[in-house]
């Protein structure tokens, strides 16, 4: 571990990383959970620095089934992926109609996208005023007041106007 800049904490067998631990990887990626003969074997996570997780049942150091979860909370069951372009993330209208080229990238599932007035934020169900903290239905109509919680999430995952 001295060479990669890791670090262990669980317990060993014949010197190698052997029953349940936590490694954290050099990058700030942890896992968490059962360990053979220095290898990930068993359940565990990896735990990763912008807030995703991957929950899976390891062998020998290989995934062999799992789940993972984005910092926003969306799943993807491991039948889910297309293990030639990684995770799907595809709009529900790039699905049916296709990518768009390139410089014409869509940010949300409408094209063309509504408009987010400046400074607030396209919350899924409405904007989202943080100097106010007030979200508004896409008519305008008061929604609800955010708490701290749901504040620092939509500044953190949705879009600005």
């Amino acid at each position: 571990m001295e060479f990669t800049g890791g670090s262990y904490n669980g317990t060993y067998k014949y010197g190698r990383m052997d029953g349940t631990g936590e490694y954290t990887f050099s990058t700030g990626t942890r896992y968490v959970g059962e360990l053979k003969d220095g290898s990930f074997h068993g359940k565990g996570v990896l735990y990763f620095p912008n807030g995703g997780k991957y929950e899976g049942t390891w062998e020998k150091g290989i995934s062999k089934q799992g789940k993972y979860t984005f910092s926003d909370g969306l799943e993807y069951q491991e039948e889910d992926w297309d293990f030639c372009d990684g995770f799907d993330r595809r709009f529900y209208t790039e699905r049916c109609n296709g990518l768009k080229p390139a410089g014409e990238s869509q940010l949300t599932d409408l094209f063309p996208p509504r408009v987010t007035p400046e400074g607030c934020y396209d919350c899924g169900d409405g904007f989202y005023d943080p100097k106010t903290r007030i979200i508004k239905d896409y008519e305008g109509r008061f929604l609800r007041n955010a708490d701290a919680q749901e504040h620092d999430r939509i500044v953190r995952t949705c879009q600005k106007g």
